[in-house]
């Protein structure tokens, strides 16, 4: 019988949910789509993925999760390829994969729930990926996730550690932290604890994780105690990936977010100042509704300021319901425009980065097939093969403007460094991540 396959897209926080999805999707030709909603082409892909599943799959049960079907469960069950549609929280329960109901999706604003149960092995990742929040209690005015995720949440820093800690017995040597807004962490918690003390304790409990990375951060919630870590700290990596969206103070204001540009460019100077190695990435929108060419120009020059190496970046995409759709648009043509010129300017920027650390040494976490890998601050490396899942020591040779080659160092691997062990019966999963 076909073993289940699970096909993630979209962001962290999915592959990391799409770990423990695997465990309650037994028994079957089965094939999930953990779908993304970010934004309108992220739901066509959703759509894309379940037709072609079903042209592979012809007999499989096809189930659909995730934000997207979590925000409009009846558009996917009406599609003669979709089986079964489940919410994002009863994607994580047994009672609803045991259910013979067609669609079980509740009401994401009412959720209390965190996952601290998931991902207790990662049979095909040599990076972890760790729930440690979900939802959001913002309302960004382009965003629609708050309705696919609910209010914010937290795991309790207990559960947090003790999972981290059976990755690592596991042969895990690198953990990455991930929630939906995950600067958000501890208000819902006794005592209110902070990330940046959630991050303090896991360093202080687990000695044996060798490296640890943070998703997306907003910048305003970088208190001095997590600043500290990220300049300090030298098991956490060097890599700071900032939502900043837009580089223009009005466009800023109309999206309802929470900064200013100076804002932005002083907390980099910070950081950069503070650990000079570390690494800047950032989500930017281009064409947001109003953005005018002068407008566009601050975001622009954004890339520049905040020397943004790693840059995910959208054309604006109208979600129904969110009060950006109801805003003057700016016509797709030009945002797309703008989309490719600050793709080109960041490559630009990547490039001369990339190019400054030719004749480095870089320690880099192996990932598969064993000639590749990412070192601290994220920038990708190809080399002579090594142990997949061992931190390895390279020099640095070359780039060709968007990855770097290198050559490894003799005994540069620690001999403690093991390949994650795979779960008892592993299933393919098909990773297509936005973020």
């Amino acid at each position: 019988m076909p073993e289940p396959r699970i096909i993630s897209l979209g962001c962290r926080l999915n592959i990391a949910e799409s770990e423990a999805i695997r465990a309650l999707a037994v028994g079957g030709d089965t094939v999930v789509i953990n779908s993304c909603a970010v934004t309108n082409s992220a739901v066509a892909e959703t759509r894309k993925a379940i037709r072609r599943a079903r042209v592979d799959r012809p007999n499989a049960q096809i189930v659909v999760t995730g934000c997207a079907a979590q925000i409009d469960p009846v558009s996917f069950a009406a599609m003669p390829e979709v089986d079964r549609v489940l919410g994002n929280v009863e994607k994580r329960s047994a009672a609803a994969w045991a259910s013979d109901e067609a669609v079980v999706v509740g009401d994401m604003l009412t959720a209390r729930d965190t996952a601290p149960q998931l991902a207790a092995v990662f049979a095909t990742h040599a990076r972890a990926f760790v729930e440690v929040q979900n939802g959001c209690d913002h309302r960004c005015t382009f965003c629609v996730i708050p309705y696919g995720r609910g209010n914010s949440r937290s795991v309790p820093a207990g559960a947090v550690i003790d999972q981290i800690a059976g990755l690592v017995d596991a042969g895990h040597r690198e953990v990455v932290l991930t929630g939906v807004d995950l600067t958000s962490y501890g208000p819902d918690l006794p005592g209110a604890p902070s990330l940046g003390l959630l991050v303090e304790r896991i360093l202080r409990h687990v000695p044996a994780l060798e490296r640890l990375r943070l998703s997306s951060l907003d910048g305003v919630e970088i208190d001095d105690r997590l600043f500290a870590l990220l300049t300090q700290e030298a098991r956490v990596m060097p890599h700071v990936h900032l939502s900043l969206q837009a580089g223009n103070d009005m466009i800023l204001k109309r999206m309802k977010r929470r900064h200013a540009r100076a804002e932005s460019v002083a907390l980099v100077d910070r950081l950069k100042t503070a650990r000079p190695e570390i690494a800047i990435g950032a989500d930017l929108i281009a064409g947001f509704p109003t953005e005018d060419d002068a407008m566009f120009a601050d975001t622009l020059a954004l890339i520049d300021d905040c020397d943004i190496v790693h840059a995910h970046i959208f054309p604006y995409s109208e979600r129904d319901g969110t009060p950006a759709a109801r805003m003057p648009a700016v016509p797709v043509p030009v945002r797309k425009r703008r989309a490719a010129l600050l793709r080109a300017a960041a490559a630009v920027r990547k490039a001369v980065w990339l190019d400054g650390l030719v004749g480095t040494t870089q320690d880099v976490l192996v990932e598969r097939p064993g000639d590749r890998g990412h070192i601290g601050s994220f920038a990708e490396a190809r080399f002579d093969s090594l142990p997949v899942g061992s931190v390895g020591q390279v020099r640095i040779t070359g780039s060709d403007g968007s990855m770097l080659t290198a050559t490894a160092l003799p005994y540069a691997t620690s001999n403690s460094s093991t390949e994650p062990r795979p779960a008892a019966s592993p299933h393919s999963i098909l990773q297509e991540t936005l973020a």
